[in-house]
C-alpha cells in the first residue's frame, strides 16, 4: 500500500498538484492541515482515501482536529499538531499517541521535514511543508509511506525538484 503524507499547502495547489502527478498512483492520503480551504479540492484530485485534519490556519474547515486510523500494521494518529506545542517538541504529542495505542504519530505545522524512529514503540513524524517550508534548503517536501506485504511501513522523505532521500525504518 502506497500512502502520500502532506501537509502545510497553504491555499496553495500548484505544489500538491505536482507531487500527485509525480506519486500516483497512491492509495492512501494523509493531510496534516493547514490546506487553508482546498479540502474538497485535494480529496477530489487524490481520488482515494484520505484522512485530512485541521490545522490551525483552517479557520473555515469541517475537518477534525484529531483522527486515528489504522493502515497496515500501523495505528496512527494524526493532528496539526499546534496543541501539543510541537514547534518546542514533541513529548506531549508522543504521550497522547501513545495514550491512544497508536504506533505511529503524523503531525505538521513546524514546516520542516522529521522522522524519529528511536522509540521501538513509537514514530513520530512530520513530512514538512509543502507551501512554506522552513529547512535549510526550503525545498517543498513531502513522505511517501509503503506498507509491504507485512504491514511494515517504510518511509521515503521526497523534496520537490530533486530526487528523494531513503528513511529506513524496521
Amino acid at each position: 500500500m502506497k500512502v502520500l503524507i502532506v501537509s502545510d499547502t497553504h491555499g496553495s495547489s500548484k505544489e500538491i498538484r505536482e507531487v500527485f502527478r509525480k506519486t500516483k498512483p497512491f492509495d492512501y492520503l494523509i493531510h496534516c492541515g493547514d490546506t487553508e480551504g482546498l479540502d474538497d479540492e485535494i480529496r477530489r484530485d487524490a481520488a482515494c482515501p484520505c484522512t485530512i485534519v485541521r490545522g490551525n490556519n483552517d479557520f473555515f474547515s469541517d475537518a477534525r482536529m484529531e483522527e486515528e486510523i489504522s493502515l497496515g500494521n500501523c495505528r496512527i494518529f494524526v493532528t496539526h499538531g499546534h496543541h501539543y506545542g510541537v514547534s518546542m517538541g514533541t513529548e506531549r504529542l508522543r504521550e497522547e499517541a501513545k495514550s491512544r495505542d497508536c504506533n505511529v504519530a503524523m503531525f505538521g505545522h513546524t514546516h520542516r521535514p522529521y522522522l524519529d524512529d528511536s522509540d521501538e514503540e513509537l514514530t513520530v513524524l512530520n513530512p514538512g511543508s509543502l507551501a512554506l517550508p522552513r529547512q535549510d534548503g526550503r525545498a517543498p517536501s513531502f513522505i511517501v509511506m509503503d506498507i509491504d506485504r507485512f504491514g511494515v511501513p517504510h518511509y521515503t522523505l521526497n523534496f520537490l525538484g530533486r530526487g528523494p532521500s531513503r528513511i529506513r525504518l524496521w
